[in-house]
């Protein structure tokens, strides 16, 4: 066998071997994209429940006026926010919010009685439930992604290509604390 011949079998050997690193970054960014997605359509959800939720604990705690306005601005806020640190933060300020809110109603046992403020709870812990799962599959999307991007040689591939690590989306532990137990 010729040099020549060697040194083509190596260029395509070499060839094959970024073609599938290559296409294996694709499918951990699709997959990470994906599971964004799946986050960002259940904070939706969410805050699509918190003006109903409002305006029904408003019938009951017509007083409370400060605290439907942090949690209507928390909402906003987070509807408008693009970056993930950004919705991160922002729906940190919104559980904190609803966590008020939930709070308020328990000094109200008429409201807690509501046939609509259980149907909003309900729909609150399963939407909760369900951001908390997409949560998971996120980051365990990033956290593979990430990983491939600083092994060898991949790291190489992830350079030349210009991938980007992403940022996990996590929760504040002081909104976990006053997170949205809806359960009475």
């Amino acid at each position: 066998m010729s040099i020549s011949v060697i040194v083509l079998i190596i260029l395509g050997l070499l060839t094959l071997v970024i073609i599938f690193i290559y296409n294996s970054f694709i499918q951990l960014v699709n997959r990470t994209n994906e599971a964004w997605a799946d986050i960002d359509v259940q904070l939706r959800r969410r805050y699509d429940l918190i003006p109903n939720l409002i305006d029904l604990v408003k019938v009951y705690a017509k007083h409370e006026k400060a605290v439907f306005e942090n949690v209507t601005r928390a909402r906003s806020k987070a509807l408008n926010a693009t970056t993930i640190h950004e919705k991160e933060t922002a729906d940190n300020l919104v559980r904190l919010a609803l966590g008020k809110l939930i709070a308020i109603a328990e000094d109200y046992p008429q409201l807690r009685a509501s046939e609509n403020f259980s149907k909003l709870q309900d729909e609150l812990t399963e939407t909760e439930n369900i951001i908390a799962s997409a949560r998971r599959f996120y980051n365990g999307n990033v956290r593979d992604l990430n990983t491939k991007m600083e092994t060898f040689p991949d790291n190489l591939i992830a350079k030349l290509f210009n991938f980007q690590k992403r940022e996990y989306f996590q929760i504040d532990q002081q909104a976990v604390k006053a997170d949205i137990n809806v359960k009475y």
